[in-house]
């Protein structure tokens, strides 16, 4: 496969990298996309979350062995119990209530306004870039795995893991590089597949199984010996069950491709109940196959497979299920087997750097937190493809050093995702359910702090990515301070009206920046006296009062409506925005685009210090406001004779 790079200059390079930055709501990649051209049913959509939920009983089964030994079939239990009756409760009602396609991350953002809101989604994209980038990298290191356990591999491939694992890694960087496209026909392909194939394996394992009931009693005997009493086996399940939480992935990613999902006829954009619906179906389906295969895989790898062969290095290791598929079906249905897993863990990998590509341009430059070339496919495929390698350098390509990464990842969404509807259900008054998903968040909140004492990898990754967005973050959105930030403006009728009037009877339009504090006829008689007076502004002229009502000053883009209004017998426009400076100025581009009159505004001097004006910009948008909305209009209208006047007294 060959990438098609134009041999021209440095700037047909940057062209070609930053092609599709246009796209300012990061909807363009792949099936995480917050829009769909064709939506399909719900079981197709099902598969396409399959080959991130699905793909993990490649590992899942040797993973779960190697940390409970005898005791995984109960934990395996412990974990689907928790499954049906906490995370599937969680994410039907985050369906319900977060049906755009941006899950639980949105759902919190909403509940959680202003900064606060904004750092925890920031903290949450650290651990959601920690699941999607191990579930690339594991996934990669195991299908290398089941490819270089296969007898038909050459001899010098073993002791590769790390190369092979960078190929595939590097595969499919390119394959994004060239245009990621819907690849819901070949998920389904794929997942129908590799779960045919699974249940062919465990069927035979489990009639090997009752035909040598002796596998069973000795286990029991070897279980008892070792734990004591159910009891005991209970409680140590349930205290290793934190190592096997990677089994729950795929929830979050059942809720992020709900855009995909076709609805009813009388689905609405606020209320499209039958996409709701088909979500809910599609989790339940999921959970319910995965649990049948998690239990039932658990119990035959467990019976069959030594408890050595699941060590590092051994040849169940992260692959239990090829192993039994070798054993009991032969080298050909073995290899089948392999190539299928193979290719549904490489397509989970796919699934996962969709969801990067659509996770990162959704959140961080809407809020000033990256640099615009982030909402650019090909420059983050790059970014990711880099931290992938240096993930799999650091790691070994090992599939059990980065089950504890991957948990910590998957087990803190669906922390978070616990919280959010718990809030939900307690700020609509619904006690039991505040109740029930309070429960369930606890125990998410054990798990994930069992799991980091366990196995700090996962919180180290997620710190850095944390630590690199908030840095970035912080760099970024002093970087763009000045940039205009409206993504769309709309002059009401009496807006308009007020400035194409003045436009053609005077051919001259002055706005007066007005603070909405006082509301009183003196407070406006005596702003229009003062800058009359300290503005030199003509006695007969007419003036309009701008006010720019405060709102969440985090919010870096905006979508803003100009109203206009009479106060008092003056004309006044007011429109809603954090960030007041930058309002200004894309208010007074937008009158001058529409009335073809460049107008002029007159502003007061504040009296506070220039150093704490600077950090009340950065942090609330307010501020010394006239000097910056005129560096805004410079970087915004290189054009001297066509930007906006400032007059400041």
């Amino acid at each position: 496969m060959v990438v098609n790079i134009p041999r021209a200059s440095a700037g047909s390079l940057k062209a070609w990298l930053l092609q599709d930055s246009g796209d300012r709501q990061g909807v363009r990649v792949g099936p995480h996309a917050a829009t769909a051209d064709k939506t399909h049913s719900w079981w197709r959509v099902m598969c396409l979350t399959g080959v991130d939920y699905f793909s993990t009983l490649g590992y899942q089964p040797a993973i779960a062995a190697l940390a409970a030994g005898l005791l995984s079939p109960i934990a395996t239990i412990v974990l689907v119990a928790l499954t049906l009756f906490g995370a599937l409760p969680v994410y039907r009602r985050v369906a319900a209530e977060s049906f755009r396609g941006s899950g639980s991350i949105h759902m919190l953002e909403k509940l959680l306004p202003w900064w606060s809101g904004k750092i925890f989604v920031l903290v949450l994209l650290g651990f959601a870039a920690t699941d999607f980038m191990i579930t690339i990298t594991l996934s990669a290191a195991d299908a290398t795995a089941h490819a270089i356990e296969n007898p038909f591999t050459p001899p010098w491939l073993h002791g590769q893991e790390v190369p092979v694992t960078l190929l595939v890694i590097a595969l499919l960087g390119i394959v994004f590089l060239r245009g990621f496209k819907d690849a819901i026909g070949i998920a389904v392909v794929l997942v129908v597949v590799y779960l045919l194939l699974n249940a062919v394996v465990i069927l035979v394992a489990i009639a090997h199984v009752a035909t040598n009931n002796v596998l069973i009693t000795d286990w029991w005997a070897a279980l008892t010996v070792q734990h004591g009493n159910p009891l005991v086996m209970v409680g140590i399940a349930l205290l290793v069950f934190p190592k096997l939480a990677l089994g729950l992935s795929g929830f979050e990613t059942g809720v992020a491709v709900m855009p995909q999902i076709k609805g009813s006829a009388t689905d609405t954009d606020d209320d499209p109940a039958g996409r709701i619906r088909g979500t809910k179906r599609l989790l339940t389906t999921a959970a319910l196959i995965m649990s049948a295969f998690l239990i039932t895989s658990s119990i035959v790898t467990t019976l069959l497979i030594p408890q050595a062969d699941f060590q590092p290095g051994g040849p169940a290791n992260g692959r239990a299920l090829a192993y039994l598929a070798h054993e009991f079906l032969g080298p050909l249905f073995g290899s089948v087997y392999d190539v299928s897993t193979i290719c549904i863990l490489w397509f989970a990998g796919a699934s996962a750097m969709a969801g990067l590509l659509n996770l990162v341009p959704r959140y961080l430059p809407r809020y000033g937190m990256a640099p615009q070339w982030a909402r650019a496919t090909r420059p983050l495929v790059l970014v990711f493809v880099g931290i992938g390698f240096v993930i799999t350098i650091a790691f070994q390509a090992s599939v059990d050093a980065q089950g504890g990464a991957y948990a910590t990842g998957v087990l803190v969404l669906m922390t978070s995702a616990s919280v959010a509807v718990t809030l939900s259900a307690r700020s609509k008054r619904q006690r039991w359910p505040t109740i029930g998903f309070g429960a369930i968040a606890a125990i998410m909140a054990y798990t994930t702090v069992a799991n980091v004492v366990e196995r700090p990898d996962g919180v180290r990754i997620a710190a850095l990515f944390i630590l690199g967005i908030m840095v970035t973050s912080l760099i970024s959105r002093v970087r763009r301070s000045f940039e205009l930030r409206a993504t769309s403006i709309v002059l009401d009728p009496s807006a308009l009206d007020f400035v194409t009037s003045d436009a053609e009877d005077y051919d001259v339009i002055r706005l007066i920046s007005h603070e909405p504090d006082e509301d009183t006829e003196v407070e406006y008689r005596n702003k229009s006296r003062d800058e009359h007076r300290f503005g030199n502004i003509p006695g007969n002229s007419p003036i309009i009062f701008l006010e720019v009502l405060p709102s969440d000053s985090s919010d870096f883009e905006e979508d803003l409506l100009v109203r206009g209004v009479v106060k008092h017998g003056y004309r006044v426009l007011q429109v809603t925005s954090g960030n007041v400076p930058n309002t200004i100025a894309a208010v007074l581009l937008e009158i001058r685009d529409q009335t073809g009159t460049i107008p002029e505004i007159y502003f007061e001097w504040t009296q506070d210090n220039p150093i704490s004006n600077m950090f009340k910009f950065l942090i609330t948008g307010h501020g010394e406001i006239a000097p910056v909305t005129r560096e805004v209009l410079r970087k915004s209208e290189p054009k001297a004779k066509r930007r906006p006047h400032v007059h400041v007294s």
